[in-house]
C-alpha cells in the first residue's frame, strides 16, 4: 500500500505472460487503484493515469526482483512464479497467480517444496509439459479473487 498509513493497495502484474492483464486493469479502474505492469519486454497497456509500464532490463527474475522490492503490506501481485509469490508475501503483499488460486504464507513452502520436486523430475526428462492450458473457468476464478482480495484488503486498511 505504498507504504503509507491509510494509502491504497496498489496492484503489481509479472507481466511477461500474464493472461489476465485486462481483468486486472477493469477491477483496478473500479476500485480506483494503481497497477504496475512489469515486464523486461515493451507491454502495450491502456493509457490511464492509474496504469504504469515498469520495463526493466533482460535477465533473469528481474522483473521479479523490481516487484519484490516495491511490493508493500497491502499491496497485491499477479504471479505464477512460486519464487516472487514467496517474496511477495514476505513484504506482506496478497498473492494471486492467474488462474485465481490465492498463495498464502501457509501454502507457500508446499508450493516452493513442489516446485523444486517438479524441477528435479523435469531434469531428468521424466516429465515434459507444463502446467494445464489457461481456461475461461480460470479467468472467471481469477476475477472472482482479485474482487474478493480487494475488498478484504481495503477493510483492514487504518
Amino acid at each position: 500500500m505504498s507504504g503509507e498509513p491509510g494509502a491504497k493497495p496498489e496492484i503489481y502484474i509479472d507481466a511477461d505472460a500474464c493472461p489476465v492483464k485486462d481483468e486486472v486493469y477493469k477491477v483496478a479502474d473500479r476500485y480506483q487503484l494503481t497497477v504496475h505492469v512489469v515486464a523486461n519486454a515493451y507491454i502495450r497497456i491502456p493509457v490511464h493515469p492509474r496504469i504504469l509500464r515498469v520495463m526493466v532490463e533482460a535477465g533473469p527474475d528481474v522483473a521479479d526482483d523490481w516487484i519484490a522490492e516495491h511490493a508493500r503490506a497491502g499491496d497485491i501481485v499477479i504471479t505464477s512464479d512460486i519464487p516472487l509469490a514467496d517474496r511477495a508475501l514476505r513484504a506482506g503483499a496478497s498473492v494471486i497467480a492467474p488462474n485465481g488460486r490465492t498463495t498464502t504464507l501457509d501454502s507457500i513452502g508446499a508450493a516452493m517444496a513442489s516446485r523444486a520436486i517438479m524441477e528435479q523430475i523435469r531434469s531428468t526428462g521424466d516429465i515434459a509439459g507444463g502446467p494445464r492450458p489457461f481456461q475461461a473457468a480460470d479467468r472467471s476464478r481469477f476475477l472472482q479473487t482479485l474482487d474478493t482480495t480487494i475488498v478484504q484488503t481495503l477493510r483492514r486498511r487504518p
